[in-house]
């Protein structure tokens, strides 16, 4: 990589002057909840009350601004899982031009709304591919077959410079207050953010320890720092939508290799928990990725102690509709949700056996769905449960096994889970 691949603090600067009268300066919020949880000073950096409810408006709209005014005026194109989408978007409808955004099938249906509320009659939606990445390469092939501007969602220095301007507003508030951060969390998709971020925050204070997080079943800038360069992940898990990233880019990989501190997984079962947690807690509605930085408090809580610590929460645009799913990674995270496939002795009396002899106390069934089958002695039954206390699993197992050897156990078997729950 050259000097001129990596990111410098001079642009991020010149993309904060830009953007300062544009964006929401967001708050720099101390949580008190979080705080006592984990022995520290917990400050949120709020970027899901951002006007598109994520910190991508930042980098959208430096991007299209430093593009020439007659080459933006032919229209600019993007590919999104959303947030970028919405960043391009409502500045396409701010600047008056006109947007293609590129956005996989499997979106969010709140956040294909969301882009189109933003952008009007300005931008237009594609829906292609299962996959950002599969997305992304036709919007590429759009904007070169119409000689249109393609805005990148993180690979372009930028991008990465607009995200950076967070990091400005940080360390500013931060100086405000005489506060120093110890550890600043940060979410990690393609890399934009975290590039932004890390490059202003070595700039002014270099003792701040950097933390890219990233969701295990997406896990591209590991996969990059493992094997020395930026390279595809064979599967992906798209849960967390906002950071489903099968490759990160050149330019992010080059710029956090220099930057960033420490890399660390959080999983998907955790990231929803943490999500109803400050739900309830704090009021705060954010979606998968925008939750993963205080996730990550949890796997790294062991070092907090004392500390001052800062977590972007990166975007708040969560579907209501997901809030079923998302409780349901949250239970069987915790080890309190269980699905089995049971053979059940076709007579009276059987579910009673097995609720009285299976169960502890305080368990309860959530699902059970089972069809009598025509001249067999037991036939295979669907069920759901709940365990009132995790600690309980091993002792239920026993007394399952004892009912039916041959049960099933869906947590061990994803493609049956997947199929049939």
């Amino acid at each position: 990589m050259t000097a001129s691949s990596v990111l410098t603090d001079e642009a991020v600067l010149k993309a904060y002057k830009v953007l300062a009268p544009v964006v929401t300066h967001t708050p720099l919020q101390y949580s008190a909840y979080l705080s006592q949880k984990y022995n520290c000073n917990v400050y949120l950096k709020r970027e899901d009350i951002q006007a598109v409810r994520s910190f991508k408006i930042r980098g959208a709209y430096y991007a299209i601004s430093q593009v020439p005014d007659d080459v933006r005026q032919r229209g600019v194109v993007c590919a999104s899982a959303g947030n970028h989408a919405q960043g391009v978007a409502w500045t396409s409808a701010k600047m008056a031009i006109p947007a293609t955004i590129f956005m996989p099938v499997t979106t969010p249906k709140q956040k294909i709304d969301q882009v189109k509320f933003f952008g009007g009659d300005k931008s237009k939606i594609e829906l292609v591919g299962d996959t950002f990445d599969a997305a992304n390469a036709a919007a590429v092939a759009f904007s070169e077959a119409h000689n249109q501007t393609f805005i990148a969602p993180f690979d372009d220095l930028n991008t990465m410079a607009g995200q950076g301007t967070l990091a400005v507003e940080v360390f500013n508030d931060a100086q405000e207050q005489s506060k120093s951060i110890d550890f600043l969390f940060a979410a990690i998709g393609g890399g934009g953010l975290i590039s932004g971020i890390s490059t202003h925050a070595k700039a002014v204070s270099p003792q701040t320890t950097i933390v890219g997080v990233e969701p295990s079943g997406a896990a591209s800038m590991a996969k990059a720092f493992a094997v020395g360069h930026p390279q595809a992940l064979e599967t992906v898990d798209k849960f967390v939508d906002g950071a489903a990233v099968q490759k990160v880019g050149e330019l992010t990989y080059a710029t956090c290799q220099e930057n960033v501190d420490r890399l660390i997984e959080v999983p998907e079962g955790l990231v929803s928990t943490t999500i109803l947690d400050v739900y309830t807690k704090l009021a705060l509605v954010a979606e998968p990725a925008g939750a993963l930085s205080i996730a990550a408090l949890e796997v790294y809580k062991d070092h907090l102690a004392g500390k001052n610590v800062v977590c972007v929460v990166s975007g708040g645009n969560n579907d209501i509709n997901r809030m079923q799913e998302i409780e349901e990674r949250s239970l069987i995270y915790q080890g309190l949700q269980h699905y089995f496939v049971v053979n059940f002795a076709q007579r009276a009396g059987a579910l009673r056996e097995f609720v009285n002899v299976v169960l502890n106390p305080d368990d309860d069934i959530t699902k059970f769905e089972y069809t009598k089958k025509v001249n067999s002695a037991e036939g295979p039954v669907l069920i759901g449960v709940r365990l009132g206390d995790a600690k309980n699993l091993d002792r239920l197992l026993e007394r399952l096994a004892e009912f039916d050897p041959n049960y099933i156990n869906l947590q061990e078997n994803q493609r049956l889970y997947r199929m049939l729950v």
